[in-house]
């Protein structure tokens, strides 16, 4: 798996809205997770799709329907691999400091 398809994977933020539903509740169905999203069943599909091939989404089939589950394995990797060479300590600063400024706006 290269981490080049997890970058173009999370590239799109229909995506990364699918991932950030699926993080709030994991093993949705497909019309689960296409309720909240205004495109085709077909284009949910799609997007799932490219999710799985970056290994970010994996599925099981439970009878007719197939649950999607989260995997952050891939994301994980990129921070470590990205963002662990930066002195964490002070982007943990600064995120903590950016979150505080936009719950005061």
């Amino acid at each position: 798996m290269s981490m080049d398809a997890v970058f173009r994977a999370l590239a799109d933020p229909t995506r990364r809205q699918l991932l950030d539903s699926l993080h709030a509740r994991n093993g949705q169905t497909l019309n689960a997770l296409g309720a909240d999203m205004a495109m085709t069943r077909q284009a949910v599909t799609k997007h799932l799709a490219i999710l799985e091939e970056a290994n970010l989404v994996t599925s099981i089939r439970r009878g007719r329907e197939k649950e999607h589950y989260l995997n952050p394995v891939p994301i994980n990797e990129i921070a470590e691999r990205w963002i662990g060479k930066f002195e964490r300590g002070r982007l943990t600063a600064l995120s903590d400091l950016k979150r505080r400024l936009e719950r005061e706006d």
